[in-house]
């Protein structure tokens, strides 16, 4: 391996000398021994670099290319770069040996060198005893640095190693100094670098996150930029998941409509940035890019299943814009970007004419359950689907007392599924009546749960007196009942008002089932998580939460459904579903017996699920007024906001504001980023104190981004409602065809 090493090196340095530098930066496949297939995209990751780590997974080979070629380090595992201010007066290095024999030097230096993989430098030092000669090992820019690579020194063996640090007088401030394997080295303004795996499945990282392809430090006007040149379809992988995330966007589809439009959108804008030595940044003035680290199978599949496709208008790539919540309907992009009208990027609505609904119906009513004037019902109707206890058909089938046989039967089906300490029954007590009261019950459960001691140590005696000293029974109780009881109400298995409540009235069936399901802390361990996909007959297609698969479910016909809403949870008797809902739900031989959906919002919009759908922002009239003086100094007191035209989603085009000085009108996008508001689709309330002065702008407001082609929340929406990604396009862009390239 050393010998091909060894070759390898010469071939290179053979290009060298061979190559023209203009040939070295052109974009080929090949740089230096490592391939990157067409087409190749440079991504600046920093401009005006000031400091980085960058490190390999398996080395990587580092190449100055200025005037001349010069091979820096041939396998590194870490280099750091750091540009001065000020000009470098000092360095560090680690003293690992010393000698004042020189031949006795020469042979641990070399040794150490052998084991060190390099780094290893004699000098010489003058005393009156005699010469010294000190084995030194490496150069740090820090003195932090130097500490680092002693603890790694000391893993190899080596003891009793000291800092050394070396005034020193080398280039003028603003140089760029590297530190390669511990190695210092300063940077021509005229040179470039290459930062290159050295094999071809290694990745590169900069400050902990890993990118695939090769780093290029690039010398601009504007400083140093550190560019990423990969593969189109490698970058690509690290820009769908970070623009639509398929964690919570899990749709194939609509991560395939984001890699078609995130591709079209990085072909038609290369070289954008080509001054500073890059085509497109990594933040959302491009596209976010995240690098190999922001990788995910799905978001991976959706660009491995639409390798090479683009979107086009007339044969020509569209300017693939796209926004992450258009808030109902999309904007015509002259009204946000001033610019003349384009025929593909046309106001759009975020909705189906026929939107696929379907509805889940329950057999069977559920009787409400109060406990206090509180609707309990939600809360007991798991309960009900697990046979935890008894459904009824009186009307006030909840309010009457629950029997001791009817507690009895819960516990002993509640023990068949999870112990709780043992939780056998007590068989000890017997009262006297068919029924139990709230002192009876106590006793009945901690001995149940086992509870015994810590109902006797948890709550102190004192504070059980407080917690039940509006109690009428409170002079009649034991301690160890007090006890009991106080610790059932303070962890909430009891409810709060028997605090003042008469602990020796019966215990109804509403509040014993309160109490159950307070009691049962693995209830949730039962349920399953995830989203209602669709429906056909009698069975429902879902995704697990957890593990991401869909799969279909038979409905039982004795279903309990739940509807869940910002109110609480109710029981329903009907769910009308349109695709994507929440869901929780309990089965049992592949059937549901029990079905909660996160209510549909009050809209049937394709981009529902996002949380900019709608949106209030409340502003002071001075924190706007600041706001506004970054853009427009000089305007004086706010003291008013003018909407003057909408566009045709209602966003707002153009704005006058009015100040006590002078005014300005604003349009397009500029609107949103002075105001600093979430989009410009929104409309303006105003408050007034008693004395008729503007305190506050209330902002109601819809959407998240430019409003501009692509919604990409809604585009979910349409995979759900079962559009290909294809269909998915079609729908944003007006009039476009979806292509193939080379």
């Amino acid at each position: 391996m050393k010998g091909l090493k060894f070759l390898s090196s010469f071939l290179v340095t053979a290009f060298f000398l061979v190559a023209s530098p203009l040939e070295f930066a052109r974009d080929v496949d090949f740089f230096y021994g490592y391939v990157i297939p067409r087409p190749i995209i440079k991504v600046g990751l920093v401009t005006n670099l000031k400091q980085a780590a960058i490190k390999a997974s398996a080395g990587m080979k580092v190449y100055e290319v200025g005037r001349e070629y010069r091979l820096l380090a041939e396998e590194a595992d870490e280099v750091t770069i750091r540009v001065d201010r000020e000009k470098l007066s000092e360095k560090f290095s680690l003293q690992i040996a010393q000698s004042n024999d020189r031949q006795e030097a020469e042979i641990l230096a070399s040794n150490l060198s052998q084991k060190l993989n390099g780094g290893v430098t004699i000098s010489s030092k003058s005393d009156p005893a005699g010469q010294d000669y000190v084995i030194k090992y490496g150069e740090f820019l820090t003195r932090g640095q130097a500490l680092e690579a002693i603890h790694w020194l000391e893993t190899q063996g080596l003891k009793d190693i000291w800092i050394l640090k070396e005034d020193i007088s080398l280039p003028e401030p603003g140089t760029a100094w590297l530190q390669i394997d511990h190695r210092l080295l300063s940077l021509g303004s005229e040179a470039d670098l290459y930062f290159i795996p050295t094999h071809q499945e290694g990745f590169i990282s900069l400050d902990g996150r890993n990118y695939r392809g090769l780093f290029f430090l690039k010398n601009t006007p504007g400083g140093l930029s550190l560019v990423n040149i990969l593969n189109l379809e490698d970058y690509l992988k690290g820009v769908v998941p970070l623009e639509l995330s398929p964690e919570t966007f899990n749709s194939l589809e609509a991560l395939k409509a984001q890699a078609v439009a995130a591709r079209t959108y990085a072909l038609k804008n290369l070289g954008r940035y080509r001054h500073l030595g890059f085509d497109l940044t990594d933040t959302q003035s491009s596209q976010v890019y995240g690098g190999l680290s922001a990788e995910n199978p799905l978001s991976n599949q959706a660009v491995e299943e639409t390798t090479g496709e683009v979107i086009t208008y007339k044969g020509q790539l569209i300017n693939a814009l796209y926004t992450s919540t258009c808030g109902g309907m999309t904007e015509d992009a002259e009204n946000v970007f001033l610019s003349q009208p384009v025929p593909y990027l046309k106001s759009t609505t975020c909705s189906l004419e026929k939107q696929p609904e379907y509805l889940i119906e329950a057999k069977q009513p559920v009787l409400t359950a109060r406990i206090n004037d509180r609707d309990i019902t939600g809360q007991i109707t798991p309960l009900l689907a697990l046979g935890l206890i008894v459904p009824g058909h009186e009307p006030d089938y909840f309010d009457l007392p629950v029997s001791i046989e009817e507690i009895e039967n819960s516990l002993a089906l509640a023990s068949s599924q999870k112990k709780i300490n043992g939780s056998q029954l007590p068989v000890k007590f017997q009262p006297g009546s068919s029924s139990l009261n709230f002192i009876d019950l106590s006793r009945w459960l901690i001995a149940y749960f086992g509870w015994q001691e810590k109902a006797a140590n948890f709550v102190l005696e004192s504070e059980a007196k407080y917690i039940l000293q509006a109690s009428p029974q409170l002079p009649e109780l034991k301690s160890t009942d007090r006890k009991s009881l106080a610790y059932l109400i303070q962890s909430g298995l009891f409810p709060a008002y028997l605090r003042q409540s008469d602990l020796r009235k019966e215990v109804t069936r509403a509040e014993w089932a309160y109490i159950l399901e307070k009691s049962l802390n693995w209830l949730d361990d039962l349920f399953y998580h995830g989203l209602f996909i669709s429906g056909k007959g009698d069975r429902l297609e879902v995704m697990d939460a957890q593990s991401g698969e869909k799969r279909w479910l038979v409905i039982k016909p004795e279903i309990y459904l739940i509807r869940k809403m910002e109110e609480g949870s109710f029981p329903a008797r009907r769910l009308d579903l349109l695709g994507g809902e929440k869901i929780t739900w309990l089965e049992k031989d592949g059937q549901i017996e029990l079905l909660q959906a996160d209510y549909p919002e009050n809209t049937n919009l394709l981009d529902r699920d996002s949380a900019y759908n709608r949106w209030t922002v409340r502003v002071s009239r001075e924190e706007l007024e600041k706001s506004i003086g970054r853009y427009y100094p000089g305007l004086g007191r706010l003291l008013d906001l003018k909407v003057l035209r909408r566009g045709k989603s209602n966003r707002v085009a153009s704005l006058q504001i009015s100040g006590e000085q002078k005014s300005v009108t604003l349009s397009g996008l500029k609107i949103k980023w002075v105001l600093n508001l979430k989009d410009t689709l929104f409309f303006i309330d105003r408050e007034y104190d008693g004395s008729g002065q503007l305190t506050h702008f209330v902002f109601t407001g819809r959407g998240w981004g430019h409003g501009v082609g692509l919604c990409q929340v809604g585009a979910y929406g349409l995979a759900r409602a079962g559009a290909s990604y294809k269909k998915i396009l079609e729908h944003y862009y007006r009039q476009v065809k979806i292509e193939k390239i080379d």
